[in-house]
């Protein structure tokens, strides 16, 4: 595993203890948010190992990922939405645990423990 690989790997694992320690709080929206973050993480983890490089925007992972990985593409793109919805409502636990399931189900994909 290269510099590049364990970096996002640490940091898709540090954004999930810190959200699930949110989601413990009852904070969703923080929790949600870190969510995402590892998600965002966890992909641009599977893109850097099968394409050699990592996405430097949400619109570069999204447009690899929608062309070459949709499995991934329609959970993140799902996901997106609770994401950008914690920066205007007040988010629930449901909504935490759907990104929650999602990054769990990544961490599994890529063979990560956490």
């Amino acid at each position: 595993m290269n510099e590049q690989e364990k970096l996002l790997e640490s940091n898709s694992l540090e954004y999930y203890k810190n959200a699930l320690g949110a989601e413990k709080r009852e904070e969703y929206n923080t929790s949600v948010t870190l969510f995402f973050k590892a998600m965002a993480s966890l992909c641009d983890l599977h893109i850097l190992r099968n394409k050699g490089f990592f996405p430097t925007n949400h619109s570069e992972r999204f447009r690899i990922l929608q062309k070459e990985y949709s499995d991934l593409y329609l959970k993140i793109d799902n996901d997106f939405i609770l994401y950008q919805n914690s920066y205007r409502l007040k988010l629930d636990k449901s909504a935490s645990e759907v990104l929650k399931h999602d990054v769990e189900s990544l961490f599994k994909k890529l063979r990560i423990n956490f």
